[in-house]
């Protein structure tokens, strides 16, 4: 049967909770006899406020439900004789309407108490008192005149109030005066000057008292403080003063070394209560302005409870112990020298509970023991009542012992409930409990529900609870399964009040666990369920970014958890939520914020949440952006040629500067433009600058970090610097002549800001080298080059250029060497001489020229050569010229590239800077013969079924005297195996030949080349087949239109159908397809060797991929002559490279196409053949 569950989460937090009822008194159900226990009650000193009701609360609980009475003042209080007092209903609680009585006329003390059939409780004594603000009394302030540097009190002494007041210090204008070191405010309220100054003086200083109850403030008349500058006071004038006015202090003026205001003298003691708050304070007084520091001399101040006020003048310690006693340093100190108070802590202690009181149920014949031990300084009185009656007062009970904070009850009879109060007492306070004794006899019940199921994470505490309740306390028993008993220890603990600990919950611990409550006067049992969870974690968690300012930012958070569990993902900035902006956008596993600014930075925290526990991660995003500007630039250290600049760095946004860039404009010279002057460290704020004579400088710096340069900063004020002679002359001088008969002399001008002055001029002085002569010279304005006319042709010279302005000449100038003009060269190389090679390649010599004739720098020779006809042809066919050049002063050179059995003629020049020289005499030189080549086409016509008739041309190169032509041909049969090679010799004057004795209806492959006495030149190929004879024609026709041959077709066609079929179901159940057996049955047809036995080729391949046949060549122009036939060489890709064996055979493999292509159509004037088709077939 379905059981109805109820879900009980179980995770660490828990533990609190559980163990707090593992410690509570035991409960009794509200439904059995009990003695009342005060549930709620008002504190025990309640401060009213007289323009509200008072309400004193007073709650209980008991069966039958009790009854309440009050007391004040000890006497008992008629609640239903004062028409102003109203208790409420099943309750203890009074409200007092004091709408128009005075509420003085309800303070007291009031207790209450709640009684049934079965015993009586009772309340703390509340003290009702009404809160008081009264008015400061009427003063009159005179003036305080002091004299600056001395020390000042200012003192408050507001009225008592009830509470105290809150004391703070303001002006005419209700702003606060301000407080530092000098100038503080005592915890008395007093306002304390360790010493005065001028800017002291005012006529409104006013101390506030704030009243927290009555939300009211009063106001003291305000104290005007006049400080005067002595030195500055005729003497007359002060000794009137000193002596007439006596609100005049004579305290030390001048600098002095501290001594304490307060506390006063060099000891103080000061009493502190356990658990209050503890306040010492030391003001001190001094010029200069002392400092304050604390030091305990028998220990360690505190420092998780301490804080320091003040301006270090208080030191709080919360929460006091009694640890916190002993002695406390104070020590003020100035320049001057220091003081010393040591304040003397005493810790006295209102009554505290070490154990109090719980309810005791017994059943009849049963022993408890009731404690109340407690602990105080002074020791606290123990005081025991019954239902509120002192015990030595209440009747004898022979089965109650009183041993101080002992109560012992024994052997327990059904009538003898009662409640006991324990009331502990010092000068310091006291605590009341009650604690009932309930006697009865009750079967055990299960308070917990049934069926609850608890879900925890693994590796956690489970806790299954199992509250019970009866008299005798019953027994509790644990089982798992209904099955296993499980026994008080690993991994089980049973508490006390029957909950089930697991110390570290595993999966295996999920289940039915059964708990039995037992006693003499019965037995339950309840059924609970534990569910074990898998932790939630975080996976891939979010990483430390650095961003740059407008760009994107992506926390990753991947996470795991159970699958039956709901997780809720949230994301926090600083631990606060996101901020509500477009601008972030949270998807499953992720966070993504786009166009971060600056106030986007913080610690990102990805929150993972289930029902039972969390898992977190946080990473934090840093914005980093370009550097603010410097600021504040300021020109110091000023100097004839140089300045230092410093200047204050911006904002670094996070991203450290690398370095700061200091420019500077030129207002003289180039107003406007901005120039990079010199790099300084980023630690960095100074600059020593380097500068120019005769300029206007402004500078600015750039900061740089990581992200970029920030902005220039504002320009810093004008520094003008003096003219002076220049410091440099221009570079880049050159002198080069641009005719036979000039010398161009030429540099690059200063700068206006490498001019130094006024006037600059450039002086140019130039003088042939190695010739004695003075130096020639001239000064020009404003130009970069100068023209020396009337100069020999390519002579050297020396010149120099030397900067001056109206205050002096620039450095002495260093010589450069340059030459004057070049002219043409004046003569030819002489002595040509060729020595030919081969028929590609000659070699051509020649004696240099004259250094005299070249005229200019030599950069070589140009030979210029071309070819005026073959040998073999009558009538010149001059091509095209060719020239190569041959840098420096070579005399040898290779022409390649030559064509053989050809006439060639050539001619040399010297070239130079200005050009080329004239030309020697054409020389002439013959190469020899080579071989030749291809020949111009192959044909292939009148195709019977055994003959076939050949045409060719010959070589348009026949690089020589033709000797004859070589035809070779061979079969290729259906198998692409070619057959033997038959080989013809043809003479030079023959261009056709009929070949005889053929196969019928078989393809043929032939290669043909020419030859000179050089040896054969390239071939080309053409193939061909053979026809078809009639007769078999005709039984190919028969044979395909009879009915048994269709058939057999068919059948054929339907095994491979089925073969195809069980190829596939095999490759879909993973076989794989044997792939080296094919490879070692059907070898690559473009690596099959050649037959040794034979001497033929091999397997002709026939493959769809048209790679040419290994060894076959192409005519040399690329090109293969076609003729009507459908079955080309073309077709399969073939070339003309063949090689022949020494014996004369051909090496290499054919290669074709499988068919041609659809869009190439079908030359061939004849039919395909049938008898073709059944072999390829087969």
């Amino acid at each position: 049967m379905d059981r109805k569950r109820k879900w009980v989460l179980s995770s660490g937090a828990l533990l609190v909770i559980f163990l707090g009822r593992m410690t509570t008194g035991l409960e009794v159900p509200l439904d059995l006899p009990q003695p009342p226990t005060i549930t709620h009650q008002s504190s025990k000193d309640f401060i009213i406020d007289p323009r509200e009701n008072i309400l004193i609360y007073c709650e209980a609980k008991g069966k039958p439900h009790p009854s309440f009475s009050w007391t004040r003042n000890g006497t008992h209080f008629d609640v239903e004789k004062d028409s102003k007092v109203l208790m409420k209903p099943s309750s203890g609680t009074l409200v007092i309407d004091i709408s128009g009585e005075k509420a003085e006329a309800y303070e007291g003390i009031y207790q209450c108490t709640a009684r049934n059939e079965h015993g009586t409780a009772v309340s703390n004594n509340i003290v009702i008192r009404q809160s008081r603000s009264p008015l400061w009394s009427k003063e009159r302030k005179e003036a305080i005149m002091v004299q600056v540097g001395v020390s000042l009190v200012l003192q408050c002494g507001p009225p008592a109030g009830l509470p105290p007041p809150i004391i703070f210090w303001m002006d005419n204008n209700f702003q606060r005066l301000p407080q530092n070191t000098r100038v503080s405010q005592a915890l008395n309220g007093d306002l304390y000057f360790s010493n005065v100054l001028l800017d002291d003086t005012r006529n409104d200083y006013i101390c506030y008292a704030r009243f927290p109850h009555t939300q009211t403030i009063q106001q003291k008349q305000p104290i005007t403080v006049k400080v005067l500058d002595m030195d500055a006071i005729n003497e007359t004038v002060a000794d009137l003063y000193n002596y007439t006015n006596n609100l005049f202090l004579d305290s030390p003026s001048g600098e002095r070394r501290p001594s304490f205001m307060a506390p006063p003298g060099r000891s103080s003691t000061q009493m502190a209560l356990r658990g209050g708050v503890l306040e010492l304070e030391c003001i001190a007084e001094g010029l200069p302005t002392p400092e304050v520091s604390w030091y305990k001399e028998s220990g360690e101040l505190p420092s998780s409870r301490m804080s320091f006020h003040n301006f270090q003048k208080t030191l709080k310690i919360a929460d006091v112990m009694e640890a916190d006693a002993g002695d406390y340093r104070c020590t003020a100190k100035n320049s001057l020298g220091s003081a010393h108070h040591i304040i003397k802590v005493n810790v006295k202690a209102a009554p505290f509970w070490i154990s109090a009181p719980r309810n005791l149920i017994l059943a009849p014949k049963e022993t408890g023991i009731l404690t109340c031990r407690v602990s105080g300084d002074p020791k606290p009185q123990i005081a025991w009542s019954v239902n509120g009656v002192p015990i030595e007062d209440s009747p004898k009970d022979m089965s109650r012992k009183v041993e101080e904070d002992t109560v012992i009850l024994s052997d327990v009879q059904t009538g003898s409930s009662a409640v006991y109060q324990c009331n502990a007492s010092n000068e310091f306070g006291y605590l009341l409990a009650n604690a009932f004794v309930n006697v009865l006899a009750e079967a055990p019940r299960v308070l917990t529900p049934p069926n609850n199921v608890y879900q925890v994470i693994t590796n956690n505490p489970a806790f299954l609870d199992c509250a019970s309740f009866g008299s005798p306390i019953p027994t509790i028993t644990w089982f798992k399964d209904s099955q296993t008993s499980i026994l008080n220890r690993d991994p089980y603990v049973i508490h006390n009040n029957g909950t089930l600990e697991i110390n570290v919950a595993q999966s295996l611990n999920s289940g039915k666990y059964t708990c039995i409550a037992s006693n003499n006067l019965g037995t339950r049992e309840n059924h609970v369920y534990l569910e074990v969870k898998e932790p939630t974690r975080i996976l891939a968690q979010p990483e430390y970014m650095v961003v740059q300012r407008n760009r994107k930012a992506v926390f990753e958070c991947k996470v795991k958890h159970d699958p039956t569990l709901i997780p809720t993902m949230n994301w926090l900035k600083d631990n606060g939520e996101l901020p509500d902006d477009e601008r972030f956008l949270v998807d499953t596993d992720s966070l993504t914020i786009n166009d971060v600014t600056e106030e986007d930075e913080g610690t990102y925290t990805c929150v993972m949440n289930t029902t039972l526990d969390q898992d977190s991660a946080s990473a934090m995003l840093t914005v980093v952006e370009e550097p603010d500007p410097p600021t504040d630039l300021e020109l110091t250290d000023q100097r004839e040629r140089s300045v230092q600049l410093t200047w204050i760095p911006g904002d670094e946004h996070n991203s450290p500067t690398q370095k700061f860039l200091v420019q500077y404009e030129d207002l003289l010279h180039q107003a406007g433009v901005w120039h990079n002057l010199t790099e300084e460290e980023g630690t960095k704020t100074t600059a020593h600058l380097d500068l120019s004579p005769y300029a206007y400088y402004s500078f600015r710096v750039l900061a740089v970090n990581h992200v970029g340069y920030s902005r220039p900063s504002q320009p810093s004020r004008q520094y003008r610097t003096n003219p002076a002679a220049p410091d440099v002359n221009p570079t880049d001088v050159h002198g080069v002549g641009t005719e036979h008969n000039n010398l161009v002399i030429s540099w690059k001008e200063l700068t206006g800001l490498q001019s130094n002055g006024p006037g600059l001029q450039y002086q140019v002085n130039w003088r042939q080298k190695d010739v004695e002569e003075d130096w020639s010279s001239e000064t020009v304005a404003n130009a970069s080059k100068y023209v020396v006319s009337g100069t020999p042709t390519f002579v050297a010279y020396e010149v120099k250029v030397q900067a001056v302005n109206d205050y002096g000449n620039g450095p002495a100038p260093e010589a450069v060497e340059g030459y004057s003009g070049e002219d043409v060269p004046m003569s030819a190389p002489e002595s040509v001489q060729v020595l030919v090679q081969n028929g590609t390649l000659a070699e051509v010599h020649w004696e240099p020229v004259l250094t005299s004739v070249v005229r200019g720098r030599l950069q070589g020779y140009k030979v210029s050569y071309w070819r005026e006809r073959s040998l073999h042809q009558a009538e010149a066919q001059q091509e095209e010229q060719q020239v190569l050049a041959f840098s420096g002063n070579r005399t040898d050179g290779r022409l390649p590239g030559l064509k053989p059995y050809s006439l060639y003629t050539l001619n040399i020049r010297v070239v130079n800077g200005k050009g080329e020289g004239p030309p020697s005499p054409n020389h002439n030189f013959e190469t020899p013969e080579g071989v030749p080549g291809p020949p111009s086409f192959l044909h292939i016509k009148n195709t019977n079924m055994d003959s076939l008739t050949l045409e060719w041309g010959p070589p348009q190169d026949n690089n020589g005297r033709l000797t004859g032509y070589t035809l070779k041909y061979q079969p290729v049969n259906s198998s692409n195996e070619l057959g033997p090679v038959e080989e013809m010799m043809f003479p030079a004057n023959e261009t056709t030949v009929i070949l005889s004795d053929l196969k019928y209806s078989t393809r043929y492959k032939f290669y043909f080349n020419a030859k000179t006495i050089k040896g054969s030149g390239p071939t080309i190929t053409e193939e061909a087949v053979t026809i078809m004879d009639e007769a078999m024609k005709s039984n190919q026709v028969d044979l395909a239109t009879q009915g048994w041959f269709i058939g057999l077709m068919c059948a054929i066609a339907l095994l491979i159908l089925v073969l195809l079929i069980i190829c596939f179901i095999k490759r879909n159940k993973g076989g794989k397809y044997p792939v080296k057996e094919k490879e070692d049955a059907h070898h690559d047809p473009e690596v099959q060797p050649m037959k040794d036995d034979d001497g033929t080729f091999g397997e002709y391949s026939d493959t769809e991929d048209h790679k040419p046949l290994k060894g076959s060549r192409t005519p040399s122009n690329g090109t293969v002559k076609r003729d009507d036939s459908d079955d080309s060489l073309v077709d399969y890709g073939e070339g003309g490279d063949g090689q022949f064996n020494e014996d004369g055979s051909f090496i290499g493999q054919y290669s074709g196409k499988k068919e041609k292509d659809t869009h190439e159509g079908n030359e061939s004037s004849e039919a395909p053949s049938p008898v073709n088709a059944m072999n390829s077939f087969v």
